[in-house]
């Protein structure tokens, strides 16, 4: 998909991660200066104090007070300590703040400009920055004690000029600290950003925001289910027809697709991978057409599409159809056979033998409508009671009896009539099928009965019947002893399971050539 116009997500995020590692590292950059800047005044403040504190205890001061003229001697001394340690002025004075030195001869005998008080009263840490006649300068005053009394003070200091000199030295390693930093920001910006378009496919945030709302929205409407599965068969995406045709709880996501409920074979059948195309299964009530593809793009494999279609109700259509094909193809067995009759009968009537011809008439409207009569006594579902005549006749047709057997009873109000057709009718059509690849005679017996508080249904035929090593694989979707293997193959012991479990049932293989489905008697 091209990009319309405007910058990508990607470009988008490298601009927005410059402009804010910029703004943190002036922000760094301003905070060190500031820290650096407190740290060197304090440093020159405590280098100031034990400048002051040496030049206290030393001797020669106090020896000095002691002389009629004490600038003679402190002078000199005051000048080359100064000049040792590199300070802007050092300053001898009464308690009173009387100037015995100055680095300006002319300030000698004039009073000291600065707060002296503390130190007079004997205070030994004070430091200040204070403008005097040299300008704004970091200062220590300490006493000069003799045997407990102040004698003098000591003044020592350094230039704001100064400090601010010996801190411009440190620029320049504080300026490639930050451009350092900024290069490593700037680089890892931009490798996130060139990670990021290519995941992005070089696509701007209001693309990506559309392009999500129109897929989702597609995913959405579609009238097909829809399984996005990973190279692990874990489910990436899945929309609501899917949810539907599936019964998928909520948090599906993220889990393998044979791990979130689904019947084990179609679990396994998606979890493979494979392609496959229009395959029938079957979940707990419904019958899915499923299709699964390999998911592809730029070459690399990333997982599996699997699409999914309802075909519960095309089936029900089918079975339906099947239905009324058959009652239509009873009922012109019937006309045809009855038109054979009446000939017959019309016959015997013309040759004069009446007698012969009532009898015949009689024997075969005996027969008919004895199995008509059995199936309405014994069986109170008219849908499934219409279906037995039916396939009595379609069997007829193809030279299969179908027979009801002794004492046939199933009540009404047991199970939806739907499902009882899908059972009743499915069982029928497999031994009707088995029983023509039977030796003569060939037959199917179909009975009910109610039986500890359960109605067992019982189809039995004449045909060779099921191994026995595949008694359990006769129910499962796709196995099936008839030829061919066209779609909905396979599928008519598989429904008639699903059915029966709706209930609460069970069917089994209770004999080589008999199936047995009990289902729950509901009682009021």
């Amino acid at each position: 998909m091209a990009r319309a116009g405007g910058w990508s997500l990607a470009r988008q995020l490298f601009a927005l991660q410059a402009a804010i590692a910029g703004v943190v590292l002036i922000g760094l950059a301003l905070a060190s200066w500031l820290q650096l800047r407190e740290a060197e005044s304090t440093a020159t403040a405590e280098e100031m104090l034990g400048i002051a504190h040496t030049l206290a205890a030393s001797p020669e001061v106090l020896a000095a007070l002691d002389q009629h003229d004490p600038t003679a001697v402190l002078q000199p001394l005051a000048e080359r300590v100064r000049a040792d340690t590199a300070t802007d002025f050092v300053v001898v004075m009464t308690p009173d703040g009387i100037r015995w030195t100055h680095p300006t001869p002319a300030e000698i005998g004039r009073r000291f400009v600065g707060t002296i008080g503390p130190a007079a009263a004997g205070e030994t840490g004070f430091t200040e920055t204070y403008t005097g006649t040299l300008g704004p300068s970091v200062r220590a005053v300490v006493p000069v004690v003799d045997g407990g009394r102040v004698v003098a003070l000591v003044s020592v200091g350094r230039s704001i000029t100064a400090v601010a000199r010996d801190l411009e030295r440190q620029v320049p390693v504080v300026l490639a600290a930050v451009a350092v930093a900024l290069l490593l920001a700037a680089s890892g910006s931009w490798l996130v950003s060139r990670w990021l378009r290519r995941s992005t496919h070089d696509l701007g945030p209001a693309e990506l925001a559309r392009m999500y709302e129109y897929y989702d929205a597609v995913l959405h409407a579609v009238r097909e289910g829809l399984l996005l599965l990973d190279r692990d068969a874990r489910v990436q995406l899945v929309n609501d027809e899917a949810r539907r045709l599936l019964a998928l709880p909520p948090d599906v996501n993220g889990r393998r697709v044979d791990e979130i409920g689904l019947p084990a074979p179609l679990g396994a059948t998606l979890a493979e991978g494979r392609a496959r195309d229009d395959e029938i299964h079957l979940t707990a009530d419904r019958i899915v057409v499923v299709s699964q593809g390999a998911a592809r793009w730029a070459g690399r494999h990333l997982g599996t599409v699997v699409t999914l279609r309802d075909h519960t109700e095309l089936q029900q259509l089918v079975s339906e159809l099947q239905t009324v094909r058959g009652f239509a193809d009873s009922l012109h067995a019937q006309a045809h056979e009855a038109a054979n009759q009446l000939h017959t009968v019309i016959s015997l009537i013309e040759l004069g033998r009446a007698d012969e011809a009532l009898a015949f008439a009689t024997s075969e409207l005996e027969t008919a409508q004895h199995l008509t009569d059995a199936v309405v006594s014994g069986i109170a579902v008219p849908e499934v009671a219409a279906l037995v005549v039916g396939k009595a006749a379609a069997a007829a047709e193809r030279g299969v009896e179908l027979e009801l057997a002794d004492g046939a009873h199933l009540p009404a109000g047991l199970a939806d009539p739907r499902d009882l057709v899908t059972i009743v009718g499915n069982l029928l059509d497999n031994a009707i099928d088995a029983a023509q690849e039977g030796e003569p005679p060939r037959w199917v017996r179909f009975g009910a009965g109610v039986d500890d508080d359960a109605v067992e249904l019982r189809v039995s035929d004449s045909g060779p019947g099921i191994a026995p090593e595949h008694a359990e694989r006769a129910f499962e979707r796709g196995f099936s002893t008839k030829a061919g293997d066209g779609m909905g193959r396979g599928l008519g012991l598989a429904l008639v399971r699903r059915a029966a479990q709706r209930h609460g049932g069970a069917v089994r293989l209770t004999g080589k050539a008999e199936f047995s489905v009990r289902l729950p008697l509901v009682r009021a």
